[in-house]
């Protein structure tokens, strides 16, 4: 059955999560589903990523499962799970479909595995520190902070569904605060601007030196057309950032504390 959605703490800074808290015994499984791409980089960098999760916290037992394209799909993994206790944390960075209908619905068609949903991975401090040293890499300088020329444009997947907007809108407020320059919400699909339209829109303001910071966790089809507006000032995407790591365990951390019965499956309201 499923829960309503319980109230959670304020998100810790990036300087408060704690990913090395002990694991006791039988904690339940941590279930990274990710959404899963034709690019053969997009698993590989999700393996490297749930690898710095294992060497954060050493006796968890981590699992991978792809919504589609990727073995192994979320279904098997749940298969493999049966009588267990497991919390899904999605490797996605903001609500919409996978998070609001695909998920519930691969957890009730597992009524074999005690399952709770984590809230996706944004928006949250930690997303911000890393797109930040991944601008970094890209080129930005802490000389860019106030400079008129300069703004940023945040590249994302993009959703029909509003809640999937404010989040993206709010994970560009929180990157402008951090850079000191405006940071523009773009994406690849179904939503507007997209990223050329973007940096048109902030050319026409002056600010011709724009950066495209990538808002999607591992490579792919959309990350690579969004980095192609601007090849050369282009932020590489999440993948296996530090910050990553510790956020899935803090989304993990976060729905293992939610007060609910053991057989529950709850879909925590985003951040």
């Amino acid at each position: 059955m499923t829960e309503p959605a319980p109230e959670h703490p304020q998100a810790p800074s990036p300087t408060t999560a704690a990913p090395h808290a002990p694991t006791p015994a039988r904690a339940p499984v941590l279930v990274a589903v990710a959404h899963g791409s034709r690019d053969p980089r997009a698993p590989r960098t999700v393996r490297a990523l749930l690898d710095r999760v294992r060497d954060l916290r050493p006796g968890l037992d981590v699992r991978l499962a792809h919504i589609e394209l990727n073995a192994p799909l979320l279904p098997d993994t749940m298969d493999g799970l049966r009588g267990a206790d497991a919390v899904l944390v999605p490797l996605l960075l903001g609500r919409g479909h996978h998070v609001k209908r695909d998920l519930p619905a691969a957890t009730a068609a597992a009524p074999a595995v005690r399952t709770r949903i984590a809230e996706p991975l944004g928006p949250h401090p930690l997303l911000v520190e890393a797109l930040y040293e991944r601008l970094l890499d890209a080129g930005w300088t802490p000389a860019d902070r106030g400079d008129p020329r300069t703004a940023v444009v945040l590249a994302a997947a993009g959703s029909r569904d509003p809640d999937s907007a404010r989040d993206t809108r709010r994970t560009a407020r929180l990157l402008a605060a951090r850079l000191g320059v405006p940071v523009v919400p773009a994406y690849a699909s179904a939503a507007a601007p997209t990223v050329p339209a973007a940096l048109r829109a902030l050319a026409a303001r002056g600010r011709h030196r724009a950066f495209v910071a990538s808002y999607f966790t591992a490579p792919g089809r959309f990350a690579s057309a969004c980095a192609a507006a601007v090849p050369h000032r282009a932020a590489a995407p999440l993948g296996a950032h530090p910050a990553m790591a510790r956020l899935v365990l803090h989304r993990y951390d976060q729905a293992r504390s939610a007060a609910a019965p053991a057989d529950a499956v709850s879909l925590l309201a985003s951040a």
